[in-house]
């Protein structure tokens, strides 16, 4: 990030004249004053960026004038510069708020090294005021022993020390932001700025000056220069997060600067040149929109280079149990829950979910049991709360008998009652078929809770909703499951 405005408060031509040639070599915008009087009018109608400051000047004391400088809603760095400096005075100065001291006579390498001091620190202060949520960031994302995840980091090991461009597609709550930070993490630009952009979240008629900043004046409410995240990026990784949501009116432009690394602000006419590496992510399938012409062809294969695919978790449900336990262990810690693993139910249910909000969801689902589960107890398929249809198609069948099983056997019977005890083989030896285990399921655990939805419902991992859904569906079908029960919610 380049300091643009400077301005001088010298009174020695001298020293003035080295310091805007100096600065004029870094193609910095310079103004100079000799006294403090017209400093004060300087700062009065325009911004600056950096100041070079003199403690003695003909009209006072330029430390005096450094703290009027520190209010200033847009304020600069202030560099003091004397030929009388002790260290009593420097300290002085940097608890008045001045950036850095410079005693004369100074060489232009010191003051080239004072000023890259300087936008290194900008830069920093800037990014700090952008990363004002920094969420708890761990790599759950690529917790796993499914192959897709094993492929996955096998692939994140090759392409991170590169600096190709890397689009990452999956379904949303899979984890795109977080292998994204992976692969800044895994380069050689770790130790820059790692940007986010959510191209989703912003306004159609704010996002350039997102992208690439704007000057004071630009449109209406632009009262002082802001700086884009392309250049807060600067030598760092950009990601262009949800990258479909940007307006096509925008993409030329983009793709302009990801092939000349170089652009103007929104108001501006300095060519600013950046050294990014991009990260996009979408949810969306990026080609049908090119097809539709919602999103530059161009501008997809720029992106495209290296395509990064995360599976949803229904693709890799042997995952399912170790995410959970990587969520039971981080959520019991931050709450203080000491909770003894998941009841065999609850394992049971967390397996015939479907998992549409993917790891995300999975997340927030172990977070709110830990919240709602006693100490020294085991998180409960009530617990965990999950709603929706059981997986058929995803769950082995000796998962849902287990689930039947328990049900029958930790429910009381009333004496002189036949306890109903769901099989997974029927009489003849022939393995049932999964809805016809689910069936036998729902109705043992109706059986041995004397017709009680709800207690039905928390013994099988579902809702009570789920549940009526399902009695509805064999009622429409001819074959009720809650048959000579009386059924209630209570």
């Amino acid at each position: 990030m380049s300091l643009e405005k400077i301005l001088i408060v010298e009174d020695e031509p001298v020293v003035r004249n080295l310091l805007q040639s100096i600065f004029a070599r870094h193609k910095c915008v310079v103004t100079c004053a000799s006294t403090l009087a017209e400093a004060t009018v300087c700062v009065g109608r325009e911004s600056y960026d950096l100041m070079m400051l003199d403690i003695r000047l003909p009209d006072g004391d330029g430390q005096k004038f450094l703290e009027q400088v520190t209010t200033l809603p847009e304020r600069p760095l202030v560099v003091m510069v004397t030929g009388y400096g002790t260290i009593e005075s420097a300290v002085a100065c940097m608890r008045a708020g001045a950036f850095d001291y410079a005693l004369k006579p100074f060489s232009p390498s010191q003051i080239d090294v004072i000023l890259k001091k300087a936008q290194s620190y900008r830069q920093l202060l800037s990014i700090n005021k952008l990363l004002t949520d920094d969420p708890e960031d761990d790599d759950s994302v690529l917790v796993g022993r499914a192959p897709a995840m094993s492929r996955l980091r096998q692939l994140i090991d090759r392409v991170a020390p590169t600096d190709a461009t890397v689009l990452v597609t999956g379904e949303s709550g899979t984890g795109k932001e977080m292998i994204a930070r992976e692969f800044y993490r895994r380069s050689p630009r770790r130790s820059q700025p790692f940007i986010k952009v959510n191209c989703a979240a912003i306004s159609e008629t704010l996002i350039e000056s997102e992208f690439f900043g704007h000057e004071r004046g630009a449109f209406t409410g632009a009262t002082e220069r802001r700086e884009g995240r392309f250049e807060l990026a600067n030598q760092g990784t950009l990601l262009l997060d949800e990258v479909s949501e940007i307006p096509l009116a925008l993409q030329a432009k983009l793709l302009r600067v990801l092939q000349e690394r170089e652009f103007e602000r929104v108001g501006g006419n300095r060519t600013i040149k950046v050294n990014v590496r991009i990260v996009a992510t979408s949810n969306r399938d990026l080609l049908s929109y090119v097809e539709k012409g919602d999103f530059r062809q161009d501008l997809y294969y720029r992106l495209n280079v290296f395509p990064v695919h995360v599976p949803a978790l229904r693709e890799r449900v042997e995952d399912i149990p170790v995410l959970a336990e990587h969520f039971l262990r981080r959520f019991s810690r931050k709450h203080g829950v000491k909770v003894t693993g998941f009841s065999d139910s609850a394992r049971s249910a967390m397996h015939a979910y479907r998992w549409p909000g993917n790891v995300r969801e999975l997340q927030n689902t172990i977070e709110r049991a830990v919240i709602l589960s006693e100490s020294g107890r085991p998180v409960s398929a009530a617990a965990l709360g999950l709603q929706g249809d059981l997986v058929r198609f995803d769950t082995p069948a000796a998962l849902l008998a287990e689930a039947a099983a328990e049900a029958a056997a930790a429910a009381p019977v009333d004496d002189g009652t036949e306890s109903a005890s769901p099989s997974v083989i029927d009489g003849t030896g022939t393995v049932l078929r999964l809805d016809e285990l689910e069936k036998q399921a729902i109705r043992a655990a109706l059986r041995q809770t004397g017709g009680n939805r709800t207690q039905a419902a928390a013994a099988l991992g579902i809702s009570v909703r789920t549940l009526r859904n399902k009695l509805q569906e064999y009622r429409d079908a001819g074959d009720p499951a809650d048959a000579g029960l009386d059924v209630v919610d209570a």
